[in-house]
């Protein structure tokens, strides 16, 4: 019987990576863009996970890629934030509702009060993630939002070779909710099946004899996508799954969250290694 093999590349794109100057575009003003949320040596990580692409692709099925997608007006974005008195809000504050409540944040708009309270609300039962404002990343059009320039090469590669497409998997789009994992929201919105789970992607790499997986950040989106992968996946499939820890880091100051999140998935028979050693056979 023939081992299904395949790729879950997670969010590998131009924002998350700490490119070098040379790689940011130019614009006409001579102004250059350069990643807004980038992660210490994701740059290095995508060209590990490219170069381990291009010597073992033969053996690989099937490659889904996620991609971070969100619009300026974001409920983890600063324009959608203000401070009590009317002041900017700076990226990389944590909101709760406790502070919303006592006026410390608040929307721009008094009208998205409510809602933003009853997210805050639903966010904070779960005991996940705290609200996160983040700087603006992966905006839909953006440079920012494209894929890492080797992957994109050697993704383009191996369609040709197996003459079959990646998978693209879009995430973060509704404004409402956060959309760390590739399987499902933060928060579902009951109207936007968008953010609900995924059923036909997990059913997908339920395929999977050998799920590879590898992005950015593994603090966050690898976190959640496995943590969801863990649970909604069949008994017993954790022990497919397989990180690339060499392909993947943390945001800078959740160092910790990468460790307590591998050690839990460890524990429930998630498979580690490098890229280097993970060599595949037919």
């Amino acid at each position: 019987m023939t081992r299904s093999v395949q790729l879950l590349a997670v969010d590998p794109q131009n924002d998350f990576c700490d490119l070098p100057t040379p790689c940011w575009p130019v614009h006409a003003n001579g102004r250059r863009t350069q990643p807004s949320l980038p992660v210490a040596g994701a740059h290095q990580h995508m060209q590990r996970l490219a170069r381990w692409l291009r010597q073992q692709g033969q053996h690989i099925d099937q490659i889904t890629v996620t991609l971070d997608s969100h619009q300026r007006f974001d409920i983890a974005h600063p324009g959608f934030w203000q401070q009590a008195d009317g002041a900017d809000v700076p990226a990389f504050t944590a909101i709760t509702a406790a502070q919303v409540r006592a006026g410390q944040w608040l929307p721009r708009l008094p009208a998205h009060l409510p809602r933003a309270l009853a997210y805050l609300d639903a966010l904070e039962r779960q005991g996940r993630y705290t609200l996160m404002v983040w700087p603006v990343h992966c905006e839909v059009g953006s440079w920012g939002h494209g894929l890492h320039a080797d992957l994109l090469d050697v993704f383009g590669a191996w369609q040709l070779q197996h003459q079959r497409a990646v998978s693209q998997v879009f995430k973060g789009l509704n404004p409402w909710t956060e959309h760390y994992s590739a399987l499902m929201a933060e928060v579902v919105d009951p109207a936007d099946p968008a953010t609900q789970l995924n059923r036909p992607l997990l059913d997908r790499l339920a395929q999977a004899d050998l799920l590879v997986i590898a992005g950015e950040a593994s603090s966050h989106c690898v976190r959640a996508t496995v943590e969801h992968l863990v649970t909604y996946l069949p008994p017993g499939h954790a022990r497919r799954l397989v990180l690339l820890t060499d392909c993947m880091g943390p945001v800078a100051g959740f160092e910790a969250a990468e460790q307590d999140f591998f050690a839990a998935m460890h524990a429930q028979g998630v498979q580690s290694t490098t890229s280097d050693a993970l060599v595949l056979q037919d």
